[in-house]
């Protein structure tokens, strides 16, 4: 894929080792997509990262974790629930659709965001935990 793409992953990777400790990340990629998944620790969290580039578009997952909860977690997945809250129902049109939202309390409760960044994660991190 696009070499922009491998030097963003970079600059994402050396960000998360001043942000973060213990930082292992892995990078794959095919003639159709680039995928990028990261782990660390932030405090006594574990942030686990995706960045997924392909022809269908940009998909992220940034998640904390405290223990094996779910303390935030932002992503853009097609959830059924993300989708409903934002159309008030689930169509064809919007079936499958990447909408951005925010897991908090354990998936408990979700939250439409807009577009999340890896920097705006940091920036939400540093002001939240």
């Amino acid at each position: 894929m696009d070499r922009k793409i491998a030097g963003h992953f970079t600059r994402l990777v050396e960000s998360a080792r001043v942000h973060f400790e213990a930082v292992e990340y892995n990078i794959d990629g095919t003639p159709k997509r680039m995928i990028l998944r990261l782990t660390a620790s932030y405090k006594n969290y574990k942030i686990l990262l995706t960045e997924l580039y392909s022809d269908q578009g940009f998909q992220y997952r940034y998640y904390v974790l405290e223990n094996q909860f779910v303390k935030a977690g932002f992503d853009n997945a097609p959830d059924p629930r993300a989708i409903r809250l934002k159309y008030g129902k689930i169509g064809k049109e919007h079936s499958g659709e990447f909408v951005s939202h925010l897991h908090l309390d354990d998936k408990k409760q979700l939250v439409l965001t807009e577009v999340m960044s890896f920097d705006g994660f940091i920036t939400w991190l540093l002001i939240n935990l």
